[in-house]
């Protein structure tokens, strides 16, 4: 059995704890993506799933693993989850993983691999789960971030994909001049 993680955030720089059997692909699915989320542990505005997002490109790797558990184990403790929320790790399995997500299920099923996890973590504002966003609230925040904190949300945004183009980045481009890095991130990834 095959297990891809599917990505669009710090884990193409950062997989960390997460074991990967190669290196990032770019031809991920599309997902509905956006920078919508304060993150817990770093001074990140993080890109996170959004229901009403537009779709956005995505990348994946095979995980150095062939069980579905012990490949959502990874990527929960590299994502540092509390045990009490499982649901934070989204998983489908390719054969019967129609209902649970058919667009992830459909693109496992075109790649010939099995199984995929990514990561399912809720948008975050304020303080507050499920919580997204303005475009002008983001840009307000970031705008508001010195120092080290600025440097590293500004890190987070410029080493984001340049492919990966969403309504907030444009607008944050536009306001704080934070454009993606030139360099190609696919070869500087594992």
């Amino acid at each position: 059995m095959n297990i891809a993680c599917i990505a669009w955030g710090s884990l193409l720089w950062k997989p960390e704890g997460l074991k990967l059997a190669s290196g990032w692909h770019p031809d991920g699915p599309a997902m509905p993506i956006e920078f919508a989320r304060q993150s817990d542990d770093s001074p990140e505005l993080a890109l996170v799933l959004c229901e009403r997002a537009r779709l956005m490109p995505t990348y994946w790797a095979y995980v150095a693993t062939n069980d579905l558990q012990n490949a959502r184990a990874m990527l929960h403790a590299r994502e540092k989850i509390t045990p009490t929320r499982p649901e934070w790790i989204g998983s489908v399995w390719a054969k019967d993983g129609a209902r649970e997500n058919p667009r992830v299920a459909a693109w496992l099923r075109t790649k010939g691999i099995d199984a995929a996890i990514w990561t399912a973590i809720p948008p975050k504002f304020d303080g507050e789960n499920g919580r997204v966003p303005t475009a002008d609230e983001v840009v307000t925040w970031l705008g508001s971030c010195t120092g080290e904190q600025r440097a590293a949300a500004e890190h987070y945004i410029r080493r984001t994909p340049a492919h990966i183009d969403t309504p907030y980045r444009r607008i944050i481009a536009a306001r704080l001049g934070w454009r993606a890095l030139r360099e190609a991130h696919v070869t500087q990834m594992r």
